[in-house]
């Protein structure tokens, strides 16, 4: 068993996994104090105005809190002029833009990478709020600034009504069990369905920690292109062997079962489906994000060798690994990549979320050729020595 963590209130996470993923809330205060002052309000409302960035303005009428308006990125400076007393805005992925923050998902080493979602911020003044509510995903909510009242009712589904004629999926009412005030610093674990309601008490930031579960349509999707890319595939097929006479109009259930068995046949085709769903579950949900690099040579990074740098993954950017037949295969942003073995093992613990030393452990030419496509594909980061 591991070790207690503080970011879950000093219970293990197999303790959490067991009695509390996917099933029940948890709130720990003062999980997460490193998250307090990170970003300012200021900070929030200059990066929903940048270039790339996915934000949301929410604002609730003057005259009638229950009438909601939504404007969706490209924002500008203009519409946070003459805003109602009530209003939120939604910024995602701002661990792609903090680096300080992307670490943060380190407090979470017992979710795997794949589960991550992204990191949303909402800022609010007091009273702000995006109604009451409910996900299809796990997200941790952690206080970054101010307080917010969060209030968790029952569980909901696909089945569940929303109000109409609103922009935003919004409940009419929740059943309240827990009513809480969260002070900077502070947890509250969200399970997928659960109905919740957060209102600024003061002017606050909170940061959504989101786990997001893929779905299957999208991974049929992907894994029709694969199969459509492969060449063998699109030959005809042989014809099923014809014994009796049919009806020109029709298609009879032998020949029915005999073109899905087919289908099935290919879908049991383990490594073609293992590498749709790898590329499926690596690619990037912000590829805007990802940041255009600096084309480099191996002769670059020979120059560095033992200048004390570091390779880490790039925050905007996806990388998955597999084990099959002891080997380790990569995927990173949607695409395959051809690892040699002696730089797998780094590669790994760099998929894992550690740092691995650029040295001469790293030096041989096939190690460098490796390193310098995933810098110039900007899947992994040199990170400078601290000065």
């Amino acid at each position: 068993m591991t070790q207690p963590l503080t970011v879950l209130g000093g219970i293990t996470a197999e303790q959490f996994l067991t009695e509390y993923w996917q099933k029940k809330p948890l709130l720990v205060r003062n999980a997460m104090p490193e998250i307090i002052g990170m970003l300012e309000p200021n900070d929030v409302k200059e990066l929903a105005v940048e270039d790339h960035v996915s934000a949301r303005l929410i604002r609730q009428k003057d005259k009638n809190p229950n009438e909601w308006h939504l404007k969706s990125s490209p924002l500008t400076k203009g519409d946070f002029q003459k805003l109602p007393k009530l209003w939120t805005l939604l910024v995602q992925a701002v661990d792609h833009y903090s680096f300080d923050l992307a670490e943060l998902w380190k407090k979470f080493p017992f979710i795997p990478q794949w589960r991550r979602d992204d990191i949303m911020v909402s800022y609010a003044p007091k009273g702000g709020s995006v109604g009451k509510h409910f996900d299809f995903y796990d997200v941790f909510l952690v206080q970054g600034h101010g307080h917010r009242c969060w209030q968790l009712g029952q569980m909901c589904d696909e089945t569940t009504q929303f109000v109409p004629n609103q922009p935003l999926k919004l409940l009419s009412e929740i059943d309240v069990h827990f009513d809480e005030v969260l002070a900077p610093g502070d947890l509250l674990y969200v399970p997928p369905g659960l109905s919740h309601y957060g209102v600024a008490e003061d002017e606050c930031l909170t940061y959504s920690f989101g786990f997001r579960m893929s779905n299957i349509s999208g991974m049929i999707d992907r894994i029709s292109d694969q199969f459509a890319t492969d060449e063998l595939l699109q030959n005809p097929v042989v014809d099923i062997a014809r014994k009796n006479i049919s009806q020109v109009g029709e298609i009879n259930p032998e020949e029915l079962a005999y073109l899905r068995d087919l289908v099935l046949a290919q879908l049991q085709n383990s490594s073609v489906l293992d590498a749709a769903i790898m590329a499926y579950m690596t690619e990037p949900k912000y590829p805007d994000n990802i940041p255009e690099p600096d084309e480099i040579e191996i002769e670059d990074l020979n120059a560095i060798l033992s200048e004390g740098y570091e390779l880490l993954l790039e925050p905007a950017s996806r990388l998955l690994y597999k084990e099959q037949n002891g080997v380790l295969k990569f995927w990173g942003n949607g695409e395959d990549l051809p690892i040699v073995e002696s730089f797998a093992t780094q590669l790994k613990a760099i998929a894992d979320g550690k740092s691995v030393p650029f040295n001469n452990k790293l030096s041989s030419s096939d190690i460098l050729e490796n390193i310098v496509q995933l810098l110039n594909d900007s899947i992994i980061m040199l990170l400078p020595p601290a000065e």
